[in-house]
């Protein structure tokens, strides 16, 4: 690991794990306002939507973009960008006429943060190596938890003292912390083992990852499962509030009693990795997934609690699944990790911005809608998976 002026080895995870905070917080924090946001701009559920995909589809983009830029420029600079710009679209986001200009603010929120996880992503694999990367993994995919699990009930409890803009002015603070933090940050890939050629040519790295079948194939497959988990994430407060009648305050527990469930994926993973093969975990999490759909579809209608428990199952395989499929494509990177880190978080957030989109399609009822998107991406799953099977 390359030494940090600033920062411990326990300093450095917290603050790689922060940076992995970026996108639930930039987005569950005013999940509970949705709905009176789509009243204050006089929008629909769909447009009033759209704020979240549209974070999510740049987010991606920006991904792609940004990793090979690392590779040429360094870490440190890009984050520093990348930081920067999340904190100016944090405030035009808070003080907003519009919801066409949240949407702008949305646009380049999604920009910056991309920038930030490619770098989170790069630094893990810049600065640890065998079972300690897989340890700092799962490590910090729990901590990520507290993300899911603090910002819907910050942004309830927000909502009894302040309305929306008050998550857009908590998220320019976080911004401004990490801007902090990334100028204390100590560059970890050095200038002889950045690439040489130029800025141009280092976007084409994307086109030699995507050549890599034993790369790309495999994380398509599981890239497909995020589909549906952002699908609930966009419909989560209309299913809750409307649909069975909670308050914003109420719909915050359970999304955080969700979002607290999800800790457990990644400690079932280490369980689960020394006792089954690649292949066949990735068998359990596809009948798992194909579970939790029917589940959803039939008893996920009865109540609150209901559609809760059904979603669950999921819950807890999606995130079996993320620090599995991590380990797995992060080891396959030998060089330009920048560029593979990016393709590495751009695959998933472009599936899960679809999902985002069909979730708020006019389907009459959410819940019907995301339990057939759940058995739509295990089907797609299950049929990726006959060509990737031996190369797990």
């Amino acid at each position: 690991m390359v030494r940090q002026k600033h920062f411990t080895i326990p300093a450095m995870i917290g603050f790689i794990t922060f940076m992995n905070m970026y996108p639930p917080f930039a987005t569950d924090m005013y999940l509970p306002a949705l709905p009176e946001m789509g009243k204050y701009f006089g929008a629909s559920e769909f447009l009033v939507g759209l704020t979240l995909t549209i974070f999510f589809l740049m987010f991606a983009v920006s991904m792609v973009i940004f990793g090979p830029l690392s590779d040429k420029y360094g870490r440190k600079p890009i984050l520093i960008f990348g930081t920067g710009i999340f904190t100016a679209a944090s405030i035009a986001c808070a003080t907003a006429p519009n919801i066409y200009i949240l949407l702008a603010g949305r646009f380049f929120e999604g920009v910056g943060a991309g920038a930030i996880i490619t770098v989170a992503t790069a630094i893990i694999k810049d600065s640890f190596r065998g079972a300690l990367m897989s340890k700092i993994l799962v490590i910090t995919q729990v901590l990520m938890v507290l993300g899911p699990m603090a910002a819907p009930l910050a942004g309830g409890f927000l909502l009894r003292f302040t309305d929306w803009h008050g998550a857009f002015y908590v998220l320019t603070i976080i911004g401004a912390i990490n801007l902090a933090l990334a100028f204390l940050f100590t560059e970890t890939l050095p200038p002889e083992k950045r690439y040489k050629g130029e800025v141009f040519d280092s976007l084409l790295l994307l086109k030699q990852i995507a050549r890599q079948k034993s790369f790309m194939l495999p994380l398509i497959m599981f890239s497909l499962l995020m589909a549906p988990f952002m699908a609930y994430l966009s419909v989560s407060s209309f299913v809750y509030i409307e649909n069975f009648g909670l308050t914003a305050q109420e719909y915050s527990y359970f999304f955080a009693a969700n979002a607290a469930a999800s800790a457990l994926g990644p400690i079932f993973y280490l369980k689960l990795k020394n006792l089954m093969s690649n292949e066949r975990l990735t068998e359990f999490a596809f009948l798992v997934t194909i579970a939790s759909g029917l589940l959803i579809i039939f008893p996920g209608h009865w109540s609150a609690w209901a559609f809760l428990f059904s979603f669950l199952p999921f819950t807890i395989i999606e995130t079996v699944v993320r620090p599995f499929s991590m380990e797995i494509l992060l080891n396959r990177a030998k060089e330009n990790v920048g560029t593979a880190s990016s393709m590495l978080n751009f695959v998933p957030n472009l599936f899960g911005s679809l999902g985002m989109m069909l979730g708020t399609l006019p389907w009459g009822d959410f819940v019907t809608g995301l339990g057939v998107i759940i058995l739509g991406a295990a089907a797609l799953s299950i049929f990726m998976f006959r060509f990737v099977s031996d190369k797990l």
